[in-house]
């Protein structure tokens, strides 16, 4: 099991991040699609950490056509010497309509049609078969000598896809190489939906699931003092607010016997009432959905929780803490 860090770095401080998580231990970094680009500071974190796998988790993929997204890919794979994941997802309504300005269609269809689109590119330009995709959302029929890269040296780039509806996890299944698994996930939630799921689509696409990656993203609340846990539950307690306050994260809650909440605290956020959904995040809800305990038993705590399940485990914790402590914790992680 490899060991992701969150990358949060812009570009003017993309390269000391990357040295620094790479200190720690991190095995990779991902970035996500917040206030700037998920794909220009990767390449700085491969330029100045060259042992760290890359990964955008997840960049926003409609906003983006598949021609352009294949080309970011191809560039990141090739430059990071074979290094490169491409996380993408679908966002939610709201956002593709209000912040991106674009049409939104049914998303798990038009997923399944955007992977096979890039994946049209990546085979046209590594195999040198003609570019002919041809689909309901997306067409794609014209590749000149001059617009195409030729193989890369380090291989197709994999495509994970960050999904949570079990339409959306299906898909991952059938098309992707890897599931994101959100980090608002519960355990019951991950055996009882988003792995059958996934299963579902391997399936119908015959495929097996040695072949598919599974990255977890995982909560987790420490400290190396009381009150540091303190501060570090409640930045989690307002995060997971946030996050249950979207009808599209419902399923999870559900799973361990909060769905009737959901719709309570989407109300507040619609009443602009942010600072009081952490009130309504009780301490059921905080063990069902992150993982807390001192320094010292937090690694023995994610390995019994995902061990069984993750390939790759990321790290989410959005608070300050030392390094000193992560490396310890990574390290007790990848012991055998």
């Amino acid at each position: 099991m490899k060991i992701d860090g969150p990358f949060y770095a812009g570009m003017d401080t993309a390269a000391d991040e990357a040295k620094r998580l790479e200190a720690i231990g991190y095995d990779g970094v991902y970035s996500l699609e917040g206030s700037w680009d998920p794909f220009l500071p990767l390449a700085l974190a491969s330029e100045h950490a060259s042992d760290l796998d890359i990964m955008t988790g997840i960049a926003v993929a409609f906003p983006r056509n598949p021609a352009h997204i294949a080309y970011q890919a191809w560039d990141l794979q090739k430059f990071s010497k074979g290094k490169f994941y491409l996380g993408i997802g679908s966002q939610i309504k709201a956002h593709i309509e209000k912040r991106f300005g674009i049409e939104f269609s049914p998303p798990a269809a038009r997923m399944r049609e955007y992977i096979l689109a890039v994946k049209a590119f990546f085979d046209c330009w590594q195999n040198d078969t003609r570019l002919d995709f041809q689909g309901k959302y997306y067409r794609h029929t014209l590749m000149t000598p001059m617009f195409n890269p030729g193989p890369n040296p380090y291989g197709i780039p994999p495509i994970l896809l960050g999904a949570l509806g079990p339409k959306m996890t299906e898909v991952a299944g059938e098309v992707a190489d890897g599931l994101i698994v959100h980090p608002f996930n519960s355990l019951p939630f991950l055996e009882g939906h988003a792995l059958p799921a996934v299963d579902r689509g391997l399936a119908k696409a015959g495929r097996r699931r040695e072949d598919f990656l599974l990255q977890v993203n995982a909560m987790v609340i420490t400290g190396e003092t009381d009150e540091a846990i303190q501060i570090a539950e409640k930045s989690i307690k307002d995060l997971l607010g946030f996050y249950a306050t979207t009808p599209a994260y419902r399923p999870p809650m559900e799973a361990v016997g909060y769905g009737d909440l959901q719709p309570e605290l989407n109300k507040l956020s619609k009443e602009g009432k942010w600072d009081e959904l952490a009130s309504y995040i009780d301490d059921d809800f905080v063990e069902a959905f992150t993982t807390k305990g001192k320094p010292e038993e937090i690694a023995d705590k994610l390995k019994d929780k995902y061990g069984a399940y993750a390939d790759r485990l990321a790290i989410y914790a959005p608070y300050g803490a030392p390094d000193t402590m992560w490396g310890k914790i990574i390290r007790d992680l990848k012991a055998e």
